[in-house]
């Protein structure tokens, strides 16, 4: 929708006045819905459904951002804050001051600590970049192209989770600015309740600017995929399944079934049809025992493999998540043990016997994601043993269809549910409802209370919000 549309949002009374004094405070552009580039200001990845502000601030540093969160602040408006916008399917609203933090980029690697600090807007790809000649590694997810920040504030699944936990368990430090406008470096020893909430609360508490995180001794990965039929899919998943119970902590993977399109993009073989892909990351200290490890797996016969060692500068190849941004609906559940019964499930209320979704995808969980980190935070769900996204593309299927399939595959897998989310996941229709099965009860309380003490007119509540615990607040979401 262009900004000369005239059903488009309209925002509420700003005086002009006030808004370029903003402008004139900070060195990135300020814009509101009447100005040119206030649509590709708050464009992000996800297409479906995008922030619609009264005002968006392209921060271009810290100063900014303060500037931006004072203005709201004396406005009595709020915030939201976006990298890369892939989540804003879930969580995208309508008013009030978008903060872009794609300009604030940057990696400073500390080598005797073994980690890197990174600025609001950085990507994976430029932190993996910078930490590969020395060696080391971030917790980095299966899309190299997502922002830092966001990601490990939510928890941060990684193809490294298995053998380390997650990307949220090796924060070491975190600037952010507060709903007061205050600069805060938050540390487990200056301000231990901020710093465990952020470490899973996300952007609830303030703006962040840069963090500091651990890098892990990982150069190489044994990683790839393996490709089947569609018609192989019940023993494929049933031996998966099978084999995940048998693997070190060190092997990473997910299995997932694809509807492809019956366009030329694609293989011949392919288009109309089924295929069920695992995808594989072995991050052991020596990859020698590899090959052994997926035999099981080998042996159903792949019609592709990919599998071999590769750098961990090439590990995004091994989802080869799609790079230009989408219409995109989801949905996504935790779960525990897994049988055949929950297999045939799965496959009967997918392609070819129903219409969407067109992926649905389990990932492989336990190992040190079971277990507390070092410093305590706010991630939680540690008991799931599996995660289960289900994705569709608006492109290829009507919303009307797509909500109803997804909710069928989502109740009819409650057997097996843990009741919990990953708040990374949480992209679809019902992604603000859900917000409390991202944690424990007591730490969502603890995190009630926390929000209370740092934002208590719940400024912060463009997201996967978690209001202050005062029900007397009249911000309450």
């Amino acid at each position: 929708m262009s900004s000369s549309d005239p059903q488009r949002f309209q925002p509420v009374g700003i005086d002009p006045a006030e808004v370029k004094a903003l402008a004139k405070r900070v060195r990135g552009p300020v814009l509101t819905p009447e100005d040119e580039g206030y649509d590709t200001e708050r464009a992000g990845y996800q297409l479906a459904r995008q922030h619609r502000p009264d005002l968006v601030v392209g921060a271009t540093g810290t100063a900014d951002v303060r500037a931006a969160v004072e203005f709201a602040r004396s406005h009595a408006l709020p915030v939201a804050v976006q990298g890369t916008g892939h989540a804003s399917a879930g969580i995208a609203g309508e008013g009030g001051v978008l903060i872009n933090t794609t300009r604030m980029t940057g990696v400073r690697l500390n080598l005797e600590a073994n980690t890197a600090w990174v600025a609001a807007g950085t990507r994976w790809d430029e932190v993996i970049h910078e930490a590969a000649p020395a060696g080391l590694a971030p917790l980095s997810g299966s899309y190299p192209g997502l922002a830092v920040v966001p990601y490990t504030l939510a928890g941060g699944l990684s193809l490294l989770s298995r053998r380390y936990g997650y990307a949220a368990d090796h924060v070491r430090s975190i600037d952010v600015v507060t709903a007061d406008g205050r600069l805060r470096h938050v540390t487990e020893e200056s301000c231990p309740d901020l710093f465990w909430a952020l470490r899973g609360g996300r952007d609830n508490f303030g703006v962040v600017t840069g963090i500091e995180i651990g890098l892990v001794p990982i150069t190489t990965l044994y990683g790839g995929s393996l490709q089947f039929p569609g018609e192989s899919a019940a023993e494929v998943f049933d031996t998966y399944l099978r084999w995940t119970a048998t693997v070190p902590d060190e092997m990473s993977s997910s299995i997932m079934q694809m509807s492809y399109p019956d366009i030329p993009a694609f293989p011949e073989a392919l288009r109309g049809r089924q295929a069920v892909n695992i995808r594989i990351a072995y991050a052991a200290d020596t990859l020698d025992d590899a090959e052994g490890l997926v035999e099981p797996l080998r042996a159903l016969g792949p019609t592709s493999d990919t599998l071999g060692q590769l750098p961990y500068t090439e590990a995004g190849s091994i989802y080869a998540d799609p790079p230009s941004p989408g219409f995109i609906e989801a949905g996504t559940a935790l779960l525990g043990a897994l049988d055949t019964t929950a297999v045939r499930t799965l496959l009967d209320l997918a392609p070819p016997h129903a219409p969407v979704p067109h992926i649905f995808e389990l990932r492989h969980l336990g190992g040190r994601l079971a277990l507390p980190p070092a410093v305590a935070n706010a991630v939680g769900n540690r008991d799931a043993r599996y995660l289960l996204n289900v994705v569709s593309r608006l492109e290829r299927a009507d919303i009307t269809e797509i909500r109803p399939a997804h909710k069928r595959m989502l109740e009819a897998l409650a057997p097996w549910s843990t009741g919990g989310r990953l708040l990374n996941f949480m992209n679809g229709e019902d992604a603000a409802k859900e917000v409390r099965s991202a944690y424990e009860p007591k730490d969502y309380q603890r995190l009630t209370e926390i929000k209370a003490v740092y934002d208590p007119d719940n400024t912060f509540r463009l997201n996967h919000n978690i209001p202050p615990a005062d029900p007397r607040n009249p911000r309450l979401a």
